[in-house]
Parts: C-alpha cells; structure tokens; sequence
C-alpha cells in the first residue's frame, strides 16, 4: 500500500494519475452541452449505495470509470453559461493551478512550522486585501472557509470587543435582507436569535439608515447594549449594498461595531468602473470577503478582515505542542559572545509568525494560494474586468425583464443578480402563479437545460438569476425565459383544465 504514497519514489505515478483525472475532467467540460443531466437523486442514489467501499478497484483509471458513472456525467457544471443559479462562479485557470499544487504539497496554515512560505503569502494578501478596502496600518485578517465563518468570527470580536457582561444585553442590528449567517452566529455565540434585530429596506432593497437610527435608539433607551451593525454589499437575493457611508456614522454614533459582509460585492475591490460602490467600507471594523464568489475563485477561498489587528487576540489559544505562548520577545536575546556559540536563527530571534493565533479552525488549507497564482498570472484588473462583464449583463438582463410583458422584475441590479416572477394573462390567483414559477424552476432543472434559483420577496414566490459567468449572453438569458414561461403554461394549462 505504500505505492499510494506520494513522496519521491512514487512521483511519476503521481503523475499519471493526476494527467489521466485531468484529462477526464477537460474532456467532460469540452463536451458539456447543458448545465446539468436532469438525474434524480432517487435515480442516482441506488447507484451510489451499491458500491462497496470495503472492496477497493485498486487502481486511479478503474475509479475514474466509476467516478464517471456516479459524479461527473451527472454533475452540476457551473462554468457552462446556463447555469444562472446560485452564487457558483466559474473557475480561473491560474486558481486551479493553484489548487492542484496545494493539494499535493498539503501544508497547514495554523503554524510557521507546517507553512514557512504559505504563511507569508496568505499575510501578503490580507494585508493587498485590506489596502484595497482602506482598513489602514493596523489591519489583519486571515482566510476562512467561507462567508459564514467569517461573519462568524468578526461577531465573535464584536461580542468581545462590547465589553458586556450581560450577554442578553447584546443586540445586533442588520438588513432584513442580511444572510442568515448573522443570526446563526447570534445563536453559536450565546446572544439568540432574538438579538438580531432586522431593519427594514427600501424599494431598493437597501438597509433604511432612517429606521436603523430610530431602532438604536430606542433599544438603547430601553437599556439595550448594541454590539454590532452589519452591513450588507451585496445581498444574495438582490445583490443589493447597503449605504455604507451613514451606516458607518449611525455605529460610530453608539459604539458598535461596524461589520461588512462584502461576501458577494468583494469584487469591487478589483473594479475599475465600480469600485465606489463600497464607498465607506473603508469605516468598517471588520469586512468579510469571498474570493470564491466574485474573484472566480474554486471553493474555498475565504477571509475576514480587520481594522485593529490587535482584536484577532479574541480568539487567540495556545497550546504547548502547537502554538505555546511566547518566551522570548523580538530583541531580547543577548547578543553572540566574541568566539562564542554561533548566532541564533533569524526563525529562533524572533516569535513564530502563527496564523492559528487568528483563527478559528486549527488545521486549515493553503487556500491562498489559489488567489495568489490568480493575482501573478492575471492580475487584479483581469478579475476586475470579468466581474465588470457580469455587472454589465445583468444589467442588460433587467432591460430584457423590465420590456417582457410576461414577467415582472424586482428591482433594478447594482451588481449581477436579477429577481423576476413569471405573471401569465389569464391567471389573477396569486397562489396559482406562485405554483407556476415553483413548478417552472423545477421543471427546468429537471430538463438540464438550465438551472436557476428561488427565493420570496414578500411572501410570494419569485426566480432568480445570480450572473457569474461572463461567457454568458443575453441570448441564453432570453432562451432561459423563453424555456420558464413554456414550463409555467404547461403548468398552468394542465392545472386548469384538471380544475375545470
């Protein structure tokens, strides 16, 4: 069994190995003519269930046959310019380079001593990361496995940070439109989720300043601590941004802490056109960003960052066999004696640079280096320029919406999500057409053909296009509403004559 070792005797299997799954996974891409296959899990699952995990094929090729059958034929491929669903982009190829070589030299970014150079890159790019947001010299962060863990950690310094004992106190105010990250952080964090308090938004969809003052107000009248804003750039359903700028002063005003849950708007930071959409991020205390949403990112690729770096500390452990606390400051030892012992190590002078000292997770991938190759090999105007092209067609997408008489559109896209609801002629139900729209989304990723997302906007059930694929066109978007409408009559025309 230690011919499946990777080390130097066995570096041309590896090799092999990896070209052949390379090759499998090109030519799977080469010939993917629609988004997904339309398998059930009903059918798929049976398939799966029958393999024998107990009775290993012994060799990669014969389990690339199999891997095949049961994942990729059947996979949900986000690169193909039909799928208009989640907040899945498309994949760079430096990005990818990236993985392929964290993956098999498999370093851990928790300390020194398992990294060396893949702690200094991850610090490189938080520290090019918060520039580009305008944290200023004290700000830190480190990479996380995602906008949920991020948003979780940077509460978890607000909380720290109110200086409250009395956690009931505690309240955190945020859109109504705020992912549900934020109060499943309240309830990890002992706060419940009766700390969150919703504010509502405007026709835009953006966090009412007017109603987030008069809430602070009053909850701090009743005795109420409040412990954090957040702040939205870009929300999930609508890709709506909060008004950043009054956000910042209405926290300040009350001591909280000010979090940005850029998870999706990140991409900003690499526009050349839009950047000024995160005009007053710069304010913020704490800023989440996903380089696995708008820097065409493979998951995972995550950070929070910070404004004081000194706040990290929070959530700061020690252990005497990973981490042990600091014995010897930077400068304190005496100098070499004249014909003495030899200097000490420059790694030995001063303390381990430790990035498990700001994280939560102990063990952690090297996945800055996935955005490392990106930035040396593109650069950050190359990402900038692909976020802009999706920014731009899903603007040209609300055009299309906003002049097609059979659906109605939300709300005009500051970043590149469209929220629509197909209305037939001679329906009036309300609960009728919600049916059509839930029915049509389903039928349609039963087809294949294309996949796209649900939400509610108001109790009422709506689609949603999350446009991350710049090879995407108008076109597809036009033959995608064309294919929903179809599903929705389908529906409709069998329910009523059913009815009838």
């Amino acid at each position: 069994m230690r011919s499946h070792l990777l080390n130097d005797v066995t570096a041309e299997s590896y090799r092999r190995s990896v070209t052949e799954g390379v090759e499998r996974v090109a030519n799977r891409l080469a010939t993917t003519r629609r988004p997904f296959t339309g398998v059930s899990a009903d059918e798929l699952a049976p398939v799966i269930s029958a393999i024998d995990l107990d009775q290993p094929l012994g060799n990669a090729s014969a389990a690339l046959d199999e891997l095949e059958s049961v994942y990729l034929r059947d996979a949900v491929y986000f690169h193909h310019p039909r799928y208009l669903g989640h907040l899945n982009c498309p994949v760079v190829i430096p990005a990818v380079l990236g993985e392929a070589v964290l993956s098999a030299v498999n370093s851990s970014l928790d300390t020194w001593d398992q990294s060396a150079g893949g702690t200094l890159i991850e610090r490189r790019l938080i520290d090019w990361t918060a520039r580009r947001i305008g944290l200023g010299p004290a700000a830190d962060g480190v990479f996380t496995s995602g906008g949920t863990q991020s948003n979780l950690q940077a509460l978890l310094l607000a909380r720290e940070e109110a200086k409250t004992a009395d956690l009931a106190k505690l309240r955190i105010f945020t859109s109504e439109c705020s992912h549900f990250s934020v109060q499943k952080s309240a309830t990890l964090l002992g706060l419940g989720r009766e700390a969150v308090i919703p504010i509502p938004v405007d026709r835009d969809k953006r966090m009412q300043t007017v109603a987030l003052a008069a809430e602070l107000a009053r909850r701090t009248r009743q005795g109420l601590v409040p412990m954090a804003v957040v702040a939205t750039a870009g929300t999930t359903d609508f890709g709506s941004i909060d008004p950043l700028p009054e956000i910042a002063e209405l926290a300040g005003q009350y001591g909280a802490w000010m979090h940005v849950d850029a998870a999706y708007g990140c991409g900003l930071l690499a526009s050349a056109t839009r950047r000024h959409l995160l005009d007053g991020i710069e304010h913020a205390d704490s800023v989440t960003v996903d380089y696995h949403k708008s820097f065409f990112q493979p998951v995972s690729s995550s950070a929070v960052l910070v404004r004081d770096g000194a706040t990290l500390s929070h959530a700061t452990y020690h252990a005497d066999y990973l981490n042990p606390r600091p014995t010897v400051e930077v400068g304190a030892l005496p100098p070499a004696a004249p014909g003495g012992a030899p200097p000490v190590p420059g790694a030995l002078r001063s303390s381990m640079p430790n990035q498990v000292d700001k994280s939560l997770q102990t063990t952690r991938r090297f996945d800055a280096l996935k955005l490392w190759m990106t930035l040396r090999v593109m650069g950050a105007d190359g990402v900038g320029q692909l976020f802009d092209e999706v920014c731009d067609l899903a603007a040209a997408g609300w055009q299309l919406l906003a002049a097609d008489p059979r659906y109605d559109v939300v709300v005009q896209p500051q970043l590149s999500t469209l929220v629509y609801r197909y209305i037939p002629d001679a329906v009036t139900s309300p609960i009728e057409i919600d049916r059509a729209n839930l029915y049509a989304r389903k039928a349609l990723f039963a087809s294949g053909e294309a996949v796209v997302a649900g939400t509610k906007v108001g109790g009422r059930q709506y689609l949603k296009f999350t446009l991350l694929n710049p090879e995407t066109t108008t076109d597809d978007i036009a033959a995608v509403l064309d294919l929903i409408a179809g599903h929705a009559e389908q529906y409709l025309g069998e329910h009523l004559v059913h009815a009838s």
